[in-house]
């Protein structure tokens, strides 16, 4: 089965991705990600009592999010920050899990597994967490560590609650399943999706 979402794990290469043999997907726009650093995380500036909507427009479809600052803000608050910061866009989704994890993973700039802004910060909304369809959470290297890459559960996922919720998808999930139909690069369970999909823009705003 399928490794832990992971944000130190290499990822397989998406050399070999072949986004037309996958129905609704294209090949990527032209661009590449911006990979800007910063040396800590941003100060909160998002509204805890409100909710956010992000809208990943992705070369297999569009995905649209709804994010609870309330139960992780400070996930939240990094994720709008990322987004204004344009820092998603033409970032791959470069990972994609079929088996005993079912999750598409995204958010390193690198598209390797193990890329990240250049900060880290701590958990959140742990207890109880658990990972249905249509979550949204942070992968992780371990306690404290998440960055900006994250994972979209398509199918319901059993996991240790170790890896922040903070959305879920309210739009787009026959776009995750799509793309997981697809399968993965050198026909595994574990490593880059065929669709060779990336998000051409990700916008958060508040709702």
């Amino acid at each position: 089965s399928a490794s832990a979402p992971s944000a130190s794990a290499p990822a397989s290469p998406v050399a070999n991705a072949d986004p037309a043999s996958v129905k609704g997907c294209k090949a990527p726009s032209a661009g590449n990600p911006n990979g800007k650093q910063w040396q800590k995380e941003p100060a909160i500036s998002v509204d805890t009592s409100a909710k956010y909507q992000a809208v990943l427009d992705t070369s297999c479809g569009k995905v649209t999010l709804e994010l609870d600052p309330g139960k992780a803000p400070h996930t939240v608050n990094s994720f709008v920050f990322l987004a204004g910061q344009h820092y998603f866009d033409h970032v791959p989704c470069h990972r994609l899990t079929t088996s005993g994890i079912y999750v598409l993973q995204c958010g390193d700039p690198t598209g390797k597994g193990s890329g990240g802004p250049g900060y880290q910060f701590k958990d959140e909304n742990l207890k109880g967490a658990t990972y249905p369809a249509g979550t949204v959470a942070m992968a992780n290297a371990g306690p404290g560590t998440n960055g900006s890459q994250f994972f979209l559960v398509y199918q319901d996922t059993q996991l240790p609650p170790s890896y922040t919720p903070f959305g879920k998808v309210t739009g787009g999930l026959d776009v995750l399943k799509n793309i997981a139909a697809g399968g993965v690069v050198g026909g595994g369970q574990d490593g880059a999706p065929v669709a060779g999909v990336k998000m051409e823009k990700v916008t958060a705003v508040k709702e």
